[in-house]
């Protein structure tokens, strides 16, 4: 635990939050989550599952996977909530003060590349929306585009968490981003409706991939998000109200943001998205709302990478961490090839779908998470060893059996063995 020590600063994502600073009720948790479950990345995802899938499999696919993902979400945001700790604090739980270094340094290694992603997106957008309002072009236009959204995030990151939640998100930010997707989601199914919206719905996929595969495309977003969760929860009031805002937030948007990208793809099938997008009535206007809710997804890449790199040299606070995360973003934004880059992400975020079954078995039934944080062994050898079973089912499940996917056989195995094993005092 930190110490309280006077000149020995405190390490806040090891400290549970007081009752006192919880404000946070569930519409406050279905805001934020909404807010971060809306993204042009996540439309794109779900216009890569068209056209090997049938329509009627793919809006099947979208609905499990975003309920089960979501719900993974859900059940982290109630861990979070009923200890009142970060997602450090549950993994120095779970893995033990030492070892817990480990997946909390992989945890902001990931969310800077994921940081970085959102800015490099952020800023392919602002350009394509520069080029077709005002004729904006030349090399220099991604440039200036890149620094200002990351002079945006580094703005936000130096104010309130919480006000920026209750105030911005939920208040400006969510209605102006769901009367965007009203607006698109409207022209494109008149689109479908023009083309024949009964054939489009009964068009078969052309192979290529299996359902439960692509359920595993579609749970792989919200479980992006689990490192992330808890660091938000922790200021609700009720980790009954943390759970159901969550899951109701996140689950809605990723349906329908999974489901707009299939029908972008079915109506107007394009590599970019952003470009079919503008070509709708009103998409310049509607993509440029999407865009200003995408700030919050770099924002609280930042804000959570601040609270794992807090937890190890706490010497620094939250907010300056925050901003050497979002300056680091955006520098890496200016010279990184994310194309080379992402496949490196998503294999670091393989590590975290068994990393947070295990303490889903580990802390979810009851456990008393503060009292296992106090008595935390510099490692816990058996949750490790599950963590890393749970790592090679997740690569190995494709090979053996294709058709059942990654993420499911590596959650179930690490969840279920960590459950079974779990202490009974």
């Amino acid at each position: 635990m930190p110490s309280s020590e006077p000149g020995i600063p405190s390490n806040e994502a090891l400290r549970p939050v007081p009752a006192g600073e919880r404000v946070f009720r569930w519409h406050d948790h279905a805001s934020l989550w909404f807010s971060l479950g809306v993204g042009l990345l996540v439309m794109q995802v779900g216009a890569y599952l068209m056209p090997a899938l049938g329509t009627q499999e793919a809006i099947a696919a979208i609905v499990a996977g975003s309920v089960i993902g979501a719900g993974l979400l859900g059940w982290v945001a109630r861990l979070g909530c009923d200890s009142g700790l970060a997602s450090a604090g549950l993994m120095h739980a779970v893995y033990g003060r030492s070892f817990a270094g480990l997946p909390i340094g992989l945890n902001i290694v990931q969310l800077m590349g994921w940081g970085t992603f959102e800015l490099v997106v952020m800023r392919d957008a602002t350009v394509a929306i520069g080029g077709q309002a005002a004729g904006l072009s030349g090399s220099h236009w991604p440039v200036l585009a890149t620094l200002l959204w990351g002079a945006v995030v580094m703005a936000l990151i130096s104010g309130s968490m919480v006000r920026l939640v209750r105030k911005v998100v939920a208040r400006v930010a969510l209605p102006l981003v769901v009367l965007s997707l009203l607006w698109l989601s409207w022209q494109f199914l008149m689109l479908a409706h023009a083309q024949g919206l009964e054939n489009l719905w009964h068009r078969r996929g052309e192979g290529g991939m299996a359902v439960l595969p692509a359920l595993d495309l579609v749970i792989a977003m919200p479980i992006s998000w689990l490192p992330l969760v808890a660091d938000y929860a922790r200021h609700g009031t009720s980790g009954a109200g943390a759970q159901r805002g969550t899951w109701l937030g996140y689950a809605l948007a990723n349906i329908w943001c999974y489901a707009l990208g299939v029908l972008v793809a079915l109506t107007l099938p394009s590599k970019d998205l952003v470009q079919a997008l503008l070509l709708a009535q009103g998409g310049l206007i509607a993509l440029s709302l999407i865009l200003i809710d995408e700030v919050d997804n770099a924002y609280g890449d930042a804000y959570s990478g601040a609270v794992s790199a807090h937890s190890l040299l706490p010497r620094w606070s939250v907010r300056r961490w925050g901003l050497g995360m979002a300056a680091a973003c955006t520098a890496m934004a200016l010279v990184l090839p994310m194309h080379s880059i992402e496949p490196f992400l998503l294999l670091l975020s393989s590590v975290f779908v068994p990393l947070f079954g295990v303490i889903l078995g580990r802390l979810a039934f009851g456990a008393n998470t503060l009292a296992l944080l106090q008595r935390a062994p510099r490692v816990n050898w058996l949750p490790v060893g599950i963590w890393l079973l749970g790592i090679a089912v997740y690569h190995l499940a494709p090979r053996l059996v294709p058709e059942a996917g990654s993420a499911l056989p590596a959650l179930f195995l690490s969840f279920a063995v960590a459950w079974a094993t779990r202490p009974r005092h």
